[in-house]
């Protein structure tokens, strides 16, 4: 892994409302964060705690209402929509706990969708080596629905990946499966990471899978409620199980 060397994100007073009249709730509430580049960083807290909202603002996927959000030295808030997409095209990789795979279309094209979009002259070709580096080689024609929920989450970390984006944000990328298909998942997370230098950003309930990165953070009604970072060396997978 990479050396921490600058940051990849910075959050300066983020407050973030969702709803409206009686039923808007403040779920973010002057949030101040700075993640290395190279780092990895579980964020954990109880259901409502506003920690997947946190990872949706750093990925530019939920506007704040207010303050500053710096991801890969680019203020957010200077992008429409269509600017947005393009950076996150560029910069972001996204592992969602539902997948959010495309149902019409192979492992092969969902990965390649990413690429396809930037304009890469050889999405497939590309996709295939990023399908072939998470285990998956013999599945490239295979839809979703043929594809257990492991595979699929394959596909997802693939499609992620594929683009090599300085920053990889994950939410519960293990709540759908079981825990021996989750620890595969996580060992080649992890891995990858560790190959690439990427920065990781990791949502999760599972203490024990946040407490591999470096450092761990606390959400707790909408605040960061502790952080802690491990000075010490960890052992982690190099490869998949």
């Amino acid at each position: 892994m990479c050396s921490v060397s600058h940051e990849a994100i910075r959050l300066q007073n983020v407050h973030l409302s969702l709803g409206t009249g009686a039923a808007r709730v403040h779920v973010l509430r002057g949030v101040d964060l700075n993640i290395g580049a190279g780092e990895a960083v579980g964020i954990v807290g109880p259901s409502g705690s506003g920690k997947s909202t946190l990872l949706m603002v750093m990925a530019g996927l939920e506007p704040p209402g207010s303050g500053e959000v710096t991801v890969a030295g680019e203020d957010l808030a200077t992008m429409d929509e269509d600017a947005l997409a393009r950076f996150r095209g560029a910069n972001v990789g996204i592992v969602f706990q539902s997948f959010h795979l495309i149902q019409n279309m192979t492992a092969l094209e969902n990965v390649a969708v990413p690429l396809e979009l930037a304009g890469h002259a050889d999405a497939l070709g590309r996709a295939r080596e990023e399908l072939d580096r998470v285990g998956l080689a013999p599945r490239l024609t295979h839809y979703p629905a043929e594809l257990s929920g492991g595979e699929q989450q394959r596909v997802a970390l693939a499609r992620a990946l594929v683009v090599e984006p300085s920053i990889l944000f994950a939410d519960e990328p293990t709540g759908n499966l079981d825990a021996a298909t989750g620890e595969q998942i996580v060992e080649l997370m992890f891995a990858l990471h560790q190959e690439r230098g990427t920065t990781l950003v990791l949502v999760t309930h599972d203490t024990a899978l946040a407490e591999r990165c470096d450092r761990v953070i606390a959400m707790r009604d909408g605040v960061i409620d502790g952080a802690r970072r491990h000075d010490r060396p960890r052992e982690r997978a190099v490869a998949a199980q």
